[in-house]
Order: structure tokens, then sequence, then C-alpha cells
């Protein structure tokens, strides 16, 4: 049976998700636009690459997004286990530079579900745990036509089956499309009409 794209997005709440890919930071900036209020955003401070809320505005209100400079990988992790356990805000963003463990993903889903927050890890791709609630690969996809065409790819479902979408982001309605698979048609270069 096939998964449908509205039984797992957006992100079920109460728990963690993960997303990689060379997407994965306008995954991310979509799941923060979904949400109505703040939305906390964690990062390792030594890291040469700084997250512009600013370049993040065509998906969320970057006055909304808080971001949070942490020493290293270790508290990167404990203070987004205390953001999702608070409940202060129902999203957490945290970018991840080493390999979660099934304890450490274990205590990040146990922390969304007491804060009834919902936990969005930006790892690298093999980094994840098999605690997580789902995982995505995130990538971006050439047309001619559509320069915010995307492919979303759900490779990890605790719920489910896994499946792909063409996904479009449209600026005007702020909102993200389902796109569907272009159809070729046999000999369709060959057809005098």
């Amino acid at each position: 049976m096939l998964v449908r794209f509205p039984d797992v997005f957006p992100l079920k709440p109460c728990r963690y998700h993960e997303v990689t890919g060379a997407g994965s930071y306008s995954f991310a900036a979509i799941c923060c636009g979904l949400v109505s209020s703040r939305v906390l955003w964690f990062a390792e401070g030594w890291v040469p690459e700084v997250l512009n809320p600013n370049g993040l505005q065509a998906y969320c209100d970057p006055h909304q997004l808080l971001v949070g400079k942490c020493g290293n990988a270790a508290d990167v992790l404990a203070a987004t286990e205390e953001a999702l356990r608070s409940g202060a805000v129902p999203l957490v963003v945290a970018e991840l530079t080493k390999p979660l463990t099934l304890t450490s993903g274990r205590r990040l889903q146990l922390a969304a579900e007491a804060g009834a927050s919902t936990g969005l890890m930006i790892v690298q791709e093999g980094m994840g745990s098999n605690a997580t609630q789902t995982r995505w690969r995130v990538s971006p996809r050439y047309s001619a036509d559509v320069s915010t065409l995307m492919q979303w790819e759900l490779i990890k479902n605790k719920a489910g089956t896994c499946g792909d979408w063409r996904i479009d982001w449209n600026d005007e309605a702020h909102r993200i499309s389902v796109v569907s698979e272009p159809v070729q048609r046999a000999n369709s270069a060959h057809e005098a009409y």
C-alpha cells in the first residue's frame, strides 16, 4: 500500500523527524513556515556557514526564527532536548554534525512527547537514528519550467510505508504543491497533427 502525502506531511507532532540531502534547509524552512509561532533553530557555533534567517523568508517569517549557537554537538543535542521537553515552541530544528545514537534519538523522541513539540534534525546521509519517526531525503530537481521543483523522498517511516513526491514551492501562495510525474507518450516526437 502506497503512503499518501497528506498522511506524512506536515510532520506528525509530538515526534522527532530527520531530513538529509541538498534540499534539507528548504525542507526545514518550509516546516518553520507552517508554524504560526516562534521556532528554535540550533547549530554549532564553530560551523563556518551561518544560517541567515532572511535567506529563508521565501518559506517562513524570519522574525519568528530564533537561532541558537551551541559550543559542540553534545550542546546542540542538550539544547534541542530541553527545548522539546519544555514545550515553549511547537518546532525545534537542529543542525547535527555527528551521527545520532539510538540512545540520543530515543531521548529526543521522549522529549518531543513530553513537551508536545515537534523536532526536526538536519543530518548528513547515514547519520540518523532508528528512533526517528520519519526520515526524509530532499534534493532539488531540474526543470526548464519550474525553478523551485524538489524531490522529497520518505526513506524511513515508523508508521507505515515510504514514498517519494515531486514538490513545487509556490512563492505567491506560500505553499507547497505535489506535482504529478510527466507522462511521455510513445512516438510523441513522430506524431504529426
